[in-house]
């Protein structure tokens, strides 16, 4: 038996224009991703397509504005909860054949887009798990490394973190969006400030300048090191940092300044001819082929450019950018799932779902993405940059040094950068649960999915069942995740060095849980995997939804050819192209690993084989045809506006 939604509680009306955009922005968090997705699109785009950072966001920019715009314009036409899922239903009702079809194209795309919503959440579980290693690691160096998150510590964290959001959209979608409300305007705030910072370093260092880089233990300097005469760097004993290495002349001996001390050796900035080396193709071992490497851009133009062909381009840069970019884009659509709680739906949804993605996708991300990849430089190229758990922290300690005068206050302004992290990061987790929990409900609902997903809390008027059981998904997936980020692409010869014996020792790195470098590369890195999986939902759930805007709007008497057919087709082409990606990409680009696309593949067309099998067998169980009869078309049909 479904559930009838007219038999129990119902969701309040509560949401206006400003809510319902907060909680789509709040999804779209650059504050979360340019932290955390700067690593993978370092790591998996090296040792090439990472000069196409910025123009692969602008394409995944433009593949999501077709998928908005046809997500709006469903959302005008059929205002309600239940977002891709109701509006598939709905298209395929109101044609005068096809609505035989509309149980099979519903489910279709309700099971697609639980791959994205159901993987999501815990993806963003286990960022934050990732996230909370790095800080302990900055904070309490004795107990814990920076460059390798403790895995006790990042599983209890998931554990935790999954259940807090939980409980906060447990407690109704109100509290919620004032959560996403403040989250919003403090990491935009503080992600611009960074920008600003990051773009004048960049101005005042310019060719032959003096620069800034990490030492090894993470400390910025302006100088070159010091080495003995085995060549191992030499350490101060009395400050505990490396030692300067000297300027000499010819024979060897130091240049002493106007006041009789050596000179210091700084570390002076040579851009040009220096954007692409030839290095090594595989960074860990000097002795693999060389090929051309991305290092840095040599002008603000190179930041935009596409980097499509002539000497150092090639379109395949774009496509694997675009590919890892949708992660940080995806979550305008959440919002069409509020409309039972929107207070007038037709008019604000259409409205927030475009309004989201132009607030944080083309001004936030396009300007702090430009800051990021201008920053990069000799002294901190995108080769160190891939070999960091954290390149954007690492930008502000550099950026921040030089701005701030001291070490000690740009560590402190990283810190409070990161606080802004981690609240978008709360922001985003809750956005996606919600939305998640939503469309599993309109489901359960509709008693696709098991009937008791389709109730309402009776005191707080939310999808409860369905919210909890996404918090035991989430913390599975955020474990998964955790387990082996530093594995495969990830994995560096540093893991060798970076933990101490006592550290090694500690219930904080059990030995099972920490892999050398030779181990480390052999395995999948699960990081990787998982973002691949969230986003080939994400493509599947787009790509259907764009068809389901033609459907729709096929016959109806607002048709028009640019917004309800040219626009949905491109959405539909370029979903599809990223889809493709993940199959010929390893085959086309240099340096892109091939078993965690394959396997993210494997994933999803698990899922799907699945959700055949169950649509069948759940079928026949309730008594359901697979194609829908005139009299119940008819009954479940919702008059188009």
């Amino acid at each position: 038996m479904s559930a009838d939604p007219s038999s129990g509680p119902v969701m309040k009306k509560t949401l206006g224009l400003t809510g319902l955009t907060m909680n789509a922005m709040a999804l779209i968090a650059p504050g979360a991703f340019l932290w955390l997705t700067l690593v993978e699109q370092s790591q998996y785009g090296a040792p090439t397509a990472g000069c196409a950072i910025w123009f692969g966001i602008f394409a995944a920019v433009l593949l999501c504005y077709a998928t908005a715009i046809s997500y709006a314009e469903l959302s005008k036409l059929y205002p309600g909860a239940g977002s891709s899922y109701f509006f598939a239903e709905q298209a395929f009702l109101s044609k005068t054949h096809a609505y035989k079809f509309a149980r099979l194209a519903k489910f279709v795309i309700g099971w697609a887009s639980h791959l994205y919503y159901w993987v999501y959440p815990g993806l963003m579980v286990g960022v934050t798990g990732i996230f909370i290693g790095y800080i302990a690691g900055t904070l309490m160096p004795d107990t814990f490394s920076n460059a390798v998150g403790s895995p006790t510590l990042m599983i209890g964290f998931c554990v935790f973190f999954s259940a807090f959001v939980s409980y906060i959209a447990y407690r109704g979608v109100v509290g919620s969006t004032g959560v996403n409300i403040a989250v919003n305007v403090i990491q935009i705030t503080a992600l611009l400030i960074f920008s600003v910072i990051a773009i004048g370093y960049r101005l005042n260092h310019g060719e032959g300048s003096v620069g800034w880089t990490l030492d090894p233990d993470g400390y910025p300097i302006n100088y070159n090191i010091a080495n003995d005469k085995d060549g191992k760097p030499i350490k101060d004993d009395k400050t505990g940092h490396y030692q300067p290495d000297v300027v000499k002349d010819d024979k060897g001996n130091p240049v002493m300044d106007k006041d009789g001390k050596p000179q210091i050796s700084y570390l002076t900035l040579n851009y040009a001819g220096q954007g692409f080396q030839q290095l090594p193709s595989d960074p860990n071992d000097p002795k693999s082929e060389k090929q051309d490497t991305f290092q840095f851009h040599e002008s603000a133009v190179s930041v935009i450019a596409p980097h499509l062909s002539g000497e150092h381009g090639n379109p395949t840069f774009l496509v694997v950018q675009a590919c890892i970019a949708i992660l940080i884009l995806v979550g305008f659509e959440s919002v069409t799932s509020l409309g039972e709680e929107a207070k007038d739906a037709k008019r604000d949804i259409p409205r927030a779902v475009l309004l989201a993605l132009f607030v944080q996708g083309v001004i936030c991300y396009l300007f702090e993405y430009f800051a990021a990849g201008y920053f990069l430089n000799p002294a901190y190229p995108i080769t160190t940059a891939a070999g960091s758990s954290a390149p954007l922290a690492d930008m502000m300690l550099l950026a921040g040094t030089w701005f701030f005068g001291s070490a000690s206050a740009a560590k402190t302004f990283m810190l409070v950068e990161a606080v802004t992290v981690f609240l978008a990061l709360i922001g985003t987790t809750l956005s996606c649960m919600n939305t998640g929990a939503r469309v599993t409900y309109a489901m359960g609902r509709d008693d696709e999915v098991p009937s008791h997903f389709g109730m309402l809390h009776g005191k707080n008027l939310t999808p409860h069942r369905a919210i909890w059981t996404l918090c035991f998904v989430s913390m599975f997936f955020g474990i998964i995740t955790v387990l082996w980020y530093l594995c495969g692409p990830g994995a560096t010869a540093g893991l060798d060095t970076a933990l101490s014996d006592t550290q090694k020792a500690s219930i904080w790195y059990p030995a099972f849980l920490v892999h050398s470098f030779a181990a480390a590369q052999n395995i999948p890195n699960s990081f990787l995997i998982v973002t691949l999986v969230s986003n080939f939902g994400t493509f599947m759930l787009y790509g259907l939804t764009c068809f389901i805007a033609i459907v729709a709007f096929r016959e109806h008497h607002t048709f028009s050819g640019i917004k309800h057919m040219f626009i949905p087709l491109f959405g539909i082409f370029a979903n599809l192209a990223c889809m493709v990606c993940y199959l010929v990409g390893p085959f086309f680009i240099a340096g892109m690993s091939k078993l965690e696309p394959f396997i993210a593949l494997g994933v999803a067309g698990v899922w799907g084989v699945y959700g055949v099998f169950y649509f069948v067998t759940s079928g026949k169980k309730k008594g359901k045809t697979s194609f829908v009869s005139s009299a119940d078309a008819a009954s479940r049909k919702v008059s188009p506006a």
